[in-house]
């Protein structure tokens, strides 16, 4: 049995800087109002004809690859997770199969949000214990700026997301003291609607329907998210979930060297930085910068907290997400 180590580390983010100042110019919104419920200052968009959902995955895996030390042509297998491809389908999987000029590997989609990218660590992880692949790319990549609805109405949820890309590589380790400890992850289905959209799907609305319609009262392909209801839930299970891989590799609160939570509200991660008795240095955050970027906020914030120093060999790394589905999960890894 062998274990997986992450080996190299990239993130891409677009140049267009968005302000909360920004925003109040297109919604009644203030800089004051977005930084007191989520902490964060500015996000970015990207350039539209620039940026996609694939080509910011690949602008990351590009610098993962390198900083592993692989060849392209070493990858066995792609795993690329996000809720906003670049079509219906196909996935983004093989658009970044065909855009690395990779090898004819299999390709993956994750649909998991905010935890795509904790579920596909946990894919790739068992992928490589069982010695079915070596080197496996996985990405997070998110474009939330060309989906939302920038007006007042839709302010709630527009000020929080942001776009961008982070990736990984995950290669075997027969060190088993290394590399990823332990994956754990969890659904709960019926709250599915409180982070969602629900527009346009195979189910009831459709994207003819919608044109059919042309009710501009139709909110249904905008994301809609019960904000205090999906607070009360992520702390809840954030904590549990940590606690779980904690108990698992036998584990105390007191060994977490570095903690990376999904950057959902920053006022999530500092409850859960308190509740555990965390200092500044053992929890990494980004969603002032950046804001939430899904899939990819993990990987964006796991590289910089490594390109900064705070993550050093031998360090036990905490990754702990929750978002819509309800879906969250937790990894457990020895740096």
């Amino acid at each position: 049995m062998y274990h997986s180590k992450i080996t190299g580390l990239g993130y891409y983010v677009p140049d267009n800087v968005v302000t909360n100042d920004d925003l109040s110019k297109i919604m009644d919104t203030n800089d004051e109002w977005i930084q007191e419920r989520t902490g964060i200052k500015q996000r970015r968009h990207v350039n539209t004809s620039e940026d996609t959902t694939t080509s910011m995955g690949v602008k990351a895996a590009k610098v993962a690859i390198e900083r592993a030390g692989i060849d392209k042509n070493d990858i066995d297998f792609i795993i690329f997770a996000t809720l906003s491809p670049d079509y219906y389908f196909p996935g983004p999987g093989v658009l970044v199969q065909r855009d690395l000029g990779l090898k004819t590997v299999g390709a993956l989609d994750v649909r998991n949000q905010c935890s795509g990218f904790v579920y596909a660590l946990s894919i790739a992880d068992q992928y490589i214990k069982t010695g079915m692949y070596k080197n496996i790319l996985i990405i997070g990549s998110e474009v939330h700026s060309r989906g939302l609805d920038f007006t007042t109405r839709g302010r709630g949820v527009s000020v929080i997301f942001g776009d961008g890309a982070g990736a990984a590589i995950i290669s075997r380790e027969e060190d088993t003291t290394k590399g990823i400890l332990s994956t754990h992850l969890h659904s709960e289905g019926q709250y599915a609607e409180e982070l969602a959209l629900i527009a346009p799907g195979m189910g009831k609305r459709w994207v003819l329907d919608i044109l059919k319609d042309n009710d501009p009262d139709d909110e249904s392909y905008y994301p809609h998210m019960n904000g205090q209801f999906v607070f009360k839930n992520a702390v809840v299970r954030f904590s549990e979930v940590i606690m779980e891989g904690l108990q698992v590799n036998n584990l105390e609160v007191s060994d977490i060297d570095m903690l990376i939570p999904h950057q959902a509200n920053l006022r999530i991660s500092q409850f859960i930085q308190q509740k555990f008795k965390l200092t500044d240095d053992q929890v990494y955050n980004n969603i002032m910068e950046y804001g939430n970027t899904t899939a990819a906020s993990i990987p964006i914030a796991l590289t910089e907290a490594w390109e900064q120093g705070k993550i050093k060999e031998g360090d036990t790394v905490v990754l702990a997400a929750f978002g819509s589905g309800f879906t969250w999960g937790s990894a457990i890894i020895k740096w």
